[in-house]
């Protein structure tokens, strides 16, 4: 059926005028253009899809009745087989041979994918009328409603080619592998087939700091050094683009960029924090606390060594530090004079311990610090004066608890200790840790453990003694603390480990001055990815050759300079140059000469011995030594003679007398030289 509209289209591609329809590309739409009512197609699949759905119900009704008709009849002639015939009377027949057998009735009408859905959505309404029959195509093997769901009883697991499938019982027993539901393993999470290393130094990396958006590291050392790296700015040869030494002689021991990432807390060995720029510059230092002041409420700060701080995660101007006058204290960034709230940790029978490391919830309303006699405290924010949470026997008595961190959801925290274990905590509970790894050797104070960017994979290092193996990075299951992976990393300790969310990339600190970044080229992004496709910039010579430029511009011509087209042509002109090409001269080996003093000295004693005193010409008449050079200055007039030429007279020199003359003339008249 046709459209009036497509019809007058037709006639005015196949107008009267040929000419015109040739011209305008339209000569070859001799017929008319078939068109197609949707509507009327809809209407004509819907009707068929009706009856066919009528005639299966029709024919598998007239079935069952002759079935139990014919169940009725042989169970008076055959009482025997009545127990099986009641079992046969409950089955009907399938669903595929009705409609393939009333396919074959029908297979003179064929049906487009558009009446095919037609029909399944007939046949769907269908099965709404009859609850007891099943309409349409029969279901998959294996599937299963969401009734099904609550009452089966559990999944099994297979493993094919590394990876775990989830599987029902029912797809199970029907063999169709179709119906496997692939499980993510977390192993394949780990960002680990590529590593780059940075040389920091030759000291261990005591601290890592990564600004939010990933683009910039900085590592501090035992070495006293910060350096900064610059994953855009760095090339292959992965250098650092500034050092410094923010605390003088005193060993890093953690560095942290604010949550904006324009300010880095350094925290070293002395007893003042600082906080720089990005750029390295300072902006403020924690002041000093008096250390005769025995509350030490009253002093302004901290009065022993710092061993830890951190920023506040939501408050970008808060940070917090602990050190070994036993308090923790919290700064703002624009009061540096004075500190803003005081904790302080004491034991069971109320003495003062010592905080080794602290931390901010990732909300920032708690406050948690790891002691010395193996305790963890945990404090609201805003009172200060008891604990809201406290575990006493954390960890073994008299152990460093080297640090602390919070799950990503809050609920669970994570405390790597110096009695060789790692452990997780549910802070609503929290008497007994959840799960506990063992055997994890640690012999630095801010040995690091940190969660995944998915909060299922706790991360931590080991240490080794020198020559003892090589150090190890950890990952644990979040949920059952099995060990996942292991990285082994270089043949020293590793102290620090970072894995940051937005790069999806691994930081590491090493006892042996290195960091190492870990990173995978689908998963993870820029970062270190950033630095490795870049080349090694070659060392242009022709700047160390060439004369800077000097530009005069109301210099006269004669005086102006003439400006340098290219750097190459200078250095072409450069080469003609006797005087800027020449090759330097060799150190002089042995004796001296030319006038330059040989290599056996260069004091001027040495030189007045070797040229002076030790020379072999007599010149015992000094006379004959100047008049040596008179015929030369006659015939060479240089310097006195010129000047004189018209007013001197004619020189005169007295005659020599002989040597006997001297001996008979008295002492007081000879001539003294």
């Amino acid at each position: 059926m046709e459209s009036p509209a497509a019809e007058g289209d037709a006639e005015m591609l196949a107008g009267p005028d040929p000419e015109l329809a040739a011209t305008m590309g339209f000569s070859g739409f001799g017929k008319k253009a078939r068109t197609f009512d949707l509507e009327a197609m809809f209407e004509q699949t819907r009707r068929t899809a009706v009856e066919r759905s009528r005639k299966v119900l029709e024919a598998r009704k007239k079935e069952q009745e002759d079935q139990a008709e014919k169940e009725f009849k042989s169970s008076f002639t055959d009482p025997a087989a009545s127990n099986s015939s009641a079992t046969r009377a409950q089955s009907t027949l399938k669903p595929r041979d009705t409609t393939c057998s009333e396919s074959e009735d029908s297979s003179d009408e064929e049906l487009t994918g558009t009446s095919a859905v037609a029909q399944a959505s007939v046949q769907s309404s269908a099965g709404d009328d009859d609850d007891e029959e099943f309409i349409g195509p029969p279901l998959p093997p294996g599937f299963k409603d969401s009734d099904d769901d609550d009452t089966e009883d559990e999944d099994n697991l297979c493993y094919c080619n590394g990876r775990s499938f989830q599987f029902s019982s029912q797809s199970a027993s029907l063999g169709n592998p179709k119906n496997l539901r692939p499980i993510q393993n977390p192993i394949k999470k780990i960002p680990d087939s590529h590593e780059i290393t940075l040389q920091h130094g030759t000291k261990t990396v005591s601290a890592l700091g990564l600004d939010p958006s990933g683009a910039r590291l900085i590592t501090g050392g035992y070495d006293y050094d910060v350096k900064f790296w610059d994953f855009a700015g760095m090339d292959a040869s992965l250098q650092a683009f500034r050092s410094l030494q923010p605390c003088e002689c005193h060993q890093i021991k953690s560095l942290q960029y604010s949550s904006t990432g324009d300010v880095i807390l350094v925290v070293s060995g002395n007893s003042q924090a600082k906080v720089l720029d990005r750029d390295g510059f300072p902006v403020m230092e924690c002041i000093k606390g008096d250390q005769y002041i025995v509350d030490m409420t009253n002093t302004k700060g901290h009065t022993a060594m710092l061993n830890s701080g951190c920023w506040h995660p939501k408050i970008k101007e808060e940070f917090l530090t602990c050190s070994n006058d036993g308090t923790v204290r919290t700064w703002d960034i624009n009061n540096e004079k004075k500190h803003k709230s005081v904790f302080k940790p004491r034991s069971a029978q109320g003495k003062r311990v010592i905080p080794t490391t602290c931390t901010y919830s990732r909300d920032g309303k708690l406050i948690a610090a790891g002691c010395q006699d193996g305790s963890i405290q945990i404090w609201d924010r805003n009172m200060s004066v008891h604990t809201k949470f406290h575990c006493r026997q954390a960890h073994a008595t008299g152990t460093d608890t080297s640090c602390l961190t919070f799950s990503y959801d809050g609920t669970a925290l994570a405390s790597r200790g110096g009695d060789d274990t790692l452990k997780i905590w549910d802070i609503r509970q929290f008497k007994k840790p959840l799960h506990s790894a063992e055997r994890l050797p640690s012999f630095f104070p801010m040995t690091d453990c940190c969660f995944s960017p998915d909060d299922k994979i706790l991360v931590t290092g080991t240490s080794v003694k020198k020559g003892g193996g090589s150090g190890k990075l950890f990952f644990f299951d979040r949920e059952t603390f099995q060990k996942l992976y292991e990285i082994e990393v270089t043949d020293a300790s590793v102290v620090r480990c970072l894995w940051h969310p937005k790069l999806n990339q691994i930081m590491v600190g090493t006892g042996n001055g290195l960091a190492k970044v870990y990173y995978d080229p689908v998963k993870s992004q820029r970062g270190a990815k950033l630095c490795v496709v870049k080349t090694k910039r070659k060392e242009r010579q022709a700047e160390t050759l060439t004369q800077d430029y000097i530009i005069t511009p109301h210099a006269l011509p004669m005086f102006r300079e003439p400006r340098q087209r290219s750097t190459r042509k200078q250095l072409e002109k450069d080469r003609l140059d006797p005087m800027k090409s020449h090759k330097p001269e060799p150190p002089v080996a042995g004796p001296g000469r030319g006038g330059r003093v040989g290599t056996h000295g260069g004091t001027l004693s040495s030189y007045i011995v070797k040229n002076i005193a030790l020379d072999k010409t007599d010149d015992s008449n000094p006379r004959e030594a100047i008049l040596r050079h008179a015929k030369e200055a006659e015939e060479n007039p240089y310097w006195v003679a010129p000047a004189y030429a018209k007013t001197q007279p004619k020189t005169v020199f007295a005659e020599v007398e002989p040597e006997d003359d001297e001996t008979d003339k008295p002492e007081w008249k000879k001539r003294k030289i």
